[in-house]
């Protein structure tokens, strides 16, 4: 694996990350309707802690990312120096070609610092299910099911890192 570089992403990136989100093999058949039209803009990127690895050893290729939300999650420091407070990863993606090489792990080990460093004591995500077995692995436990609700039409696994 040649160098890999984590860094905060651009308004810039919106393309490349969208187009990332739309290609993943991970949403084809059933799943196709969840990515279907979604973008990842730069708005969004702008105002969320959005990180992407890329390939530091070549083009800069973007080979993953992920979003972290800490907005009005009740994050911060609290009384005596804890942190305390619930981030939420919203999106984490890495590209079809690069699966298997670590850049997962990479990444959620950066957002769990990341989430440490914004006062949370833990990160909940509410996982695609062909994903569970990775956040699993990844030190995440579960804590629940999300039914469904609007488009999607199955259950959900909820999961949380403890980041403390």
């Amino acid at each position: 694996m040649s160098d890999i570089t984590i860094r905060r992403a651009t308004a810039d990136d919106s393309r490349r990350l969208t187009r990332l989100v739309r290609g993943s093999r991970a949403y084809r058949g059933d799943y196709a309707a969840m990515v279907e039209g979604y973008q990842v803009g730069g708005p969004y990127i702008e105002h969320h802690p959005v990180f992407v690895a890329a390939d530091g050893g070549g083009d800069g290729k973007v080979l993953g990312f992920y979003a972290l939300l800490v907005d009005g999650a009740g994050v911060g420091v609290g009384a005596g120096g804890r942190t305390g407070g619930e981030a939420e990863l919203d999106l984490a993606f890495v590209a079809d070609e690069a699966q298997g090489l670590g850049i997962g792990r990479l990444l959620m080990e950066h957002m769990a610092g990341q989430a440490r460093a914004a006062g949370a004591g833990s990160v909940k995500v509410v996982a695609h299910p062909p994903s569970e077995e990775f956040y699993l692995r990844t030190g995440a436990v579960r804590t629940g099911t999300v039914p469904p609700s609007g488009s999607v039409h199955w259950e959900r696994p909820e999961l949380r890192y403890d980041v403390a």
